[in-house]
């Protein structure tokens, strides 16, 4: 009991360490698995045993037999549904030609170059050697995304980073799988069936299960046929049970039933699936606690020893510095990425629980059978996960800032709220090379944004997954636009430090609006002082455009800002400088009012001017939206 107790405290204190210090969660976890396991028999522990026996020997332990294992199955099974989950059809086409190189063509490199690097590195069989390239095939985004959230990036590199680890996830499975099974047929001695038809089986039943369990789960769920209560620990269950049928049907296809599974319920319209999905984040976040530490600490002091040496530092480096850049510059050639953004993306690579966690499994199982060799894969697979990600977690916003993808200023801009206004905002700012990113919880908002070309997210401001969202590393601008002042007030608390860097604002309230003393307004106020949502709303309504007037220097920006506080069908937006810089106006004004001269242009909302009643301006060039 003070085991299990203690590894779940252990890995919940774990992932809270890992969420203070930025860092991959997977580090303070094999540490800690490492610490109350082989170190703490070798060193600490007066008789010689473990704090923490993952299998039992007699005495102690957790799981007797092969328990350890058939839950070590089961966890991996669960999240790799809740990956296959997050994969969206539309989103995989829009990361371009890039991404699907890097999965195929970048995993075949990783295959065969880890092999042979394996093989005459450290002298192992060429079956071992090609099962241990297979499972280091996989990056992962439980261990990229911790590493990529606070470095400033443009979007298309952390985008790339981001579906490369979650597409590559079932891939380096299924490899690994194959590989498995081809070495399990040899060592135990069934010649008549060939390795080829043990993997066809594989593919056969692992999609058929994933792709037609997937289905009934979706229909039983949208006829309401499990009561609300019961419906994510029923999910719960059909993932288990499917990985377990899939299984029988054909020895190690599981994996692949589930991964196919996430994925199909995943692009289905189930208006349940955001809340199965932050069910099985939750519980993953907790079986991958459990898990590693689980399977560091099972590995013996003995293990360890296998890869204290040199050819392990050889292997490393081999994998790490020629084997990785070699994969990234043949899948993006040709592309339109520069030099230097693809010696970044060759840089970060860390490995994760997909191939820790098949490592031990069957390497294990392989060990047990008698394999030559088998009992190189866990410590192996384990010295290149913990050595990716502590490489990675300390040097990528260092190697980011060496070779130039560090984006010095921030430019995105996060708008709260994806209305009529929010999406006339986000419409133009985006024509005008700003990256925009509307999130509210209004589906048909969000779709109406969508259908404009805008990246839209569905998301209740009060959880945290816009916090782990890497592809808005690039944004430094927070606008909360909503018709609710708390709502707005909250996006600025909880959101400005980390999405507001250059600037949070927020539309004034009514309550606010009324009261003439302007000192006492907020100083994120925007656009101005007499202009809350329902005035920006309503005239939007009746001139839907953003329009653009020349400037000639801060006496002429004055006098159209007179005009624009006594029509109330213009409300002043932005500046935009002679370079084509976009600068948001607050109810406070802003410093580059300084620095307005002929060229720049006041961007506004609204019916175009009446040259005539700016006397100061003459032959203006009006442009629209």
């Amino acid at each position: 009991m003070v085991a299990l107790g203690g590894i779940i405290i252990l890995g919940i204190l774990a992932q809270w360490v890992a969420w203070k210090f930025k860092i991959p969660a997977i580090l303070p976890l094999i540490l800690i698995g490492l610490l109350v396991g082989p170190f703490a028999a070798e060193y600490l522990s007066h008789d010689g045993t473990k704090w923490i026996e993952p299998i039992w020997n007699g005495k102690e332990g957790l799981f007797p037999g092969e328990s350890l294992f058939y839950f070590v199955s089961l966890a991996i099974s669960i999240i790799l549904f809740e990956g296959g989950l997050t994969l969206k059809i539309n989103e995989i086409k829009n990361v371009g030609p890039v991404i699907t190189k890097l999965i195929t063509l970048g995993s075949v490199v990783t295959f065969f170059g880890a092999a042979i690097a394996a093989h005459y590195v450290f002298y192992l069989t060429w079956e071992i050697s090609f099962l241990f390239s297979a499972l280091i095939i996989v990056t992962g985004p439980t261990v990229i995304t911790p590493i990529l959230r606070n470095i400033p990036l443009k979007k298309d590199v952390s985008a790339i980073l981001k579906w490369e680890g979650i597409l590559i996830d079932p891939i380096g499975a299924l490899v690994a799988v194959l590989v498995f099974e081809f070495i399990s047929v040899g060592a135990g001695g069934e010649f008549t069936k060939t390795a080829l038809i043990e993997f066809g089986k594989i593919v056969l039943f692992g999609f058929t299960f994933g792709f037609t369990f997937a289905h009934a789960l979706n229909f039983i769920i949208n006829k309401k046929l499990v009561p609300h209560y019961l419906l994510n620990v029923f999910a719960l269950a059909a993932v288990l049970g499917v990985f377990i049928l899939s299984d029988v049907f054909a020895h190690e296809s599981g994996l692949l039933a589930v991964v196919v599974m996430g994925m199909v319920l995943g692009n289905s319209k189930s208006p349940y699936l955001k809340e199965l999905l932050y069910f099985k984040e939750s519980l993953s976040v907790l079986l991958i606690s459990i898990l590693f530490i689980l399977l560091a600490a099972n590995i013996n002091f003995e293990d360890l020893l296998l890869v204290y040496n040199w050819n392990a530092a050889i292997l490393f480096a081999c994998v790490v510095f020629i084997i990785r850049p070699i994969g990234v510059f043949l899948s993006t050639q040709g592309s339109k990425l520069r030099l230097k953004e693809k010696l970044f993306i060759s840089w970060v690579g860390p490995r994760g629980i997909v191939a820790a966690g098949i490592a031990s499994l069957f390497g294990l199982t392989l060990a047990d059978k008698g394999v030559t060799d088998a009992k190189y894969i866990t410590p192996l697979v384990f010295m290149i996960v913990l050595g990716t990600v502590l490489l990675n977690a300390t040097t990528a916003r260092l190697f980011a800032k060496l070779v130039g993808v560090f984006l010095e200023k921030s430019g995105g801009i996060l708008i709260v709220g994806a209305s009529k206004v929010s999406r006339l905002l986000g419409h133009y700012l985006e024509t005008n090379g700003r990256h925009v990113v509307l999130i509210d919880s209004n589906e048909r908002n969000i779709e109406k944004a969508r259908e404009l070309g805008l990246e839209a997210i569905s998301t209740n401001i009060y959880s945290d997954t816009l916090m782990d969202n890497i592809e808005l590393s690039d944004v430094g601008y927070l606008m909360a636009l909503t018709g609710n002042s708390d709502i707005n007030k909250y996006a600025i608390e909880k959101f400005g430090n980390q999405f507001g860097e250059n600037g949070s604002f927020r539309l004034i309230t009514t309550q606010e609006m009324l009261d003439q003393d302007f000192s006492n307004h907020p100083k994120e106020g925007l656009f101005s002082h007499r202009d809350d949502f329902n005035s920006l709303l309503e005239l939007s309504r009746r001139h839907p455009s953003i329009q653009e007037i020349d400037l000639t220097d801060k006496a002429h920006y004055e006098s159209l800002i007179e005009i624009t506080n006594n029509d109330d069908d213009i409300i002043p937006l932005f500046i935009k400088d002679i370079e084509g810089e976009l600068h948001i106006i607050s109810s406070f004004g802003l410093n580059i009012v300084e620095k307005i001269k002929d060229g720049f242009q006041l961007v506004y909302l609204g019916k175009p001017f009446d040259v005539e009643k700016v006397p100061t301006v003459e032959n203006s060039s009006l442009g629209k939206e």
